[in-house]
């Protein structure tokens, strides 16, 4: 099987069309996506992690964490991101398809995420969401394997997609 990887710009609806097929797939998922953590004036603070099949969540980072890695202004939580993402990730087995959203500078510093990512794509289950830019040569490895398909979306093309 093939994996699929969605791409684009920030803020174009890769976790929208997520979100989507998840509502209209009859496969069984695993898998987590992320959102935004608002303050209570609407101002980005952070960002959660969601587990799709347990509904689990945790902090993926946030401007109130302590942590020796940043992206931004955001310290990444190891603990609250693993603690969510990999127990999803790692139910490959009982699943269809494990989703991942996303594969990004932030969850990218966690070499326990890398290591179950590299085992979930060589399943070939996997539909994913990865940033366009950044990431290094890691992120460029990934976009090129053979066992990927890669769609970019855009805000012309982001309904379509989801209908594919």
């Amino acid at each position: 099987m093939t994996n699929i990887i969605l791409t684009g710009f920030p803020r174009v609806g890769k976790t929208t069309a997520i979100m989507k097929f998840l509502e209209k797939t009859k496969k069984k998922c695993s898998g987590f996506y992320t959102e935004e953590i608002k303050n209570q004036y609407g101002r980005r603070e952070g960002f959660k992690v969601v587990g799709i099949s347990t509904g689990k969540e945790g902090t993926l980072a946030h401007i109130n964490v302590e942590s020796f890695r940043k992206v931004g202004k955001y310290f990444v939580d190891f603990e609250g991101f693993e603690a969510v993402a990999l127990p999803e990730m790692e139910m490959e087995k009982k699943v269809d398809l494990v989703i991942i959203d996303e594969i990004g500078k932030m969850e990218l510093f966690s070499s326990k995420f890398k290591f179950q990512l590299m085992h979930n794509l060589n399943l070939g289950n996997v539909l994913a969401t990865i940033t366009k830019k950044g990431g290094g040569n890691y992120v460029e490895l990934l976009k090129k394997r053979a066992d990927i398909e890669l769609i970019e979306i855009t805000k012309k093309n982001r309904d379509e997609v989801v209908k594919e």
